[in-house]
């Protein structure tokens, strides 16, 4: 069982560092690692080891935390000529304020009109509603497909899983799953139908599975080298 902690800011010179602080009951040691977005450090503590101890802990590593930090790739921020990918695609941000069609897709390319201020947001709108419509479609397809039936699809933005099923059919995912591979984001949504069957991870769950998709394998392995990516933009 973990309990959340009042997160914390390390000051290591002029750097401030998001510390997130997690108390788990199974943990023997005070650990660290780096957060999912690869911008702040998770601190792990045992169940009676005190906030003080930890953050001494952080401090005697600062060489490794700023060591991992500085190997990460920098954020990608919504602005006219950003890359970002979707469905695995390279596309360019363009912006163009006299149009009038709002956010829309032309070949590699995202158009967005409007003010310069507003594009940030325009753009996360544009591509949580292509995110929440690849997805709702497959995974009611998958379902249809098995005799399942979803009780409801939400989008969430979450940094540690991907997609999940609750007892009562509900499926949760990712809006960020846009950004990966198609086979990638198409494994995440039969993976999560499956548990509709399947709440578990046995045989008869990864048959199924691969019912619903192809190359299991290789999205999972893209995911465990590459998914702390798909936090990086925006």
């Amino acid at each position: 069982m973990q309990n959340v902690l009042d997160p914390q800011i390390l000051r290591f010179g002029d750097r401030q560092i998001p510390l997130e602080v997690r108390r788990h009951t199974r943990a023997r040691r005070i650990t660290l690692r780096l957060s999912p977005d690869g911008t702040g450090v998770k601190l792990v503590l045992p169940k009676r080891a005190a906030l003080k101890e930890g953050l001494a802990f952080a401090e005697r590593n600062r060489s490794w935390i700023l060591a991992r930090l500085s190997e990460q790739p920098d954020r990608t921020v919504f602005c006219d000529g950003a890359t970002v990918p979707v469905l695995g695609e390279t596309q360019t941000i363009r912006h163009d304020p006299a149009a009038r069609r709002g956010v829309w897709r032309q070949d590699d390319v995202i158009w967005v009109s409007g003010f310069a201020e507003h594009l940030p947001r325009r753009v996360t709108d544009f591509l949580k509603a292509e995110a929440r419509r690849e997805i709702s479609a497959r995974a009611r397809s998958k379902a249809r497909s098995q005799g399942l039936k979803i009780a409801r699809i939400s989008l969430r933005d979450t940094s540690s899983r991907w997609g999940s099923c609750s007892s009562s059919g509900n499926l949760n995912f990712s809006w960020r799953l846009i950004f990966a591979p198609e086979l990638v984001l198409d494994y995440v949504v039969a993976h999560e139908v499956a548990h509709l069957r399947e709440m578990n991870h046995g045989p008869a769950f990864w048959q199924l599975t691969r019912q619903m998709t192809t190359d299991v394998g290789q999205a999972k392995t893209w995911l465990s080298r590459h998914g702390a990516s798909l936090l990086r933009y925006g």
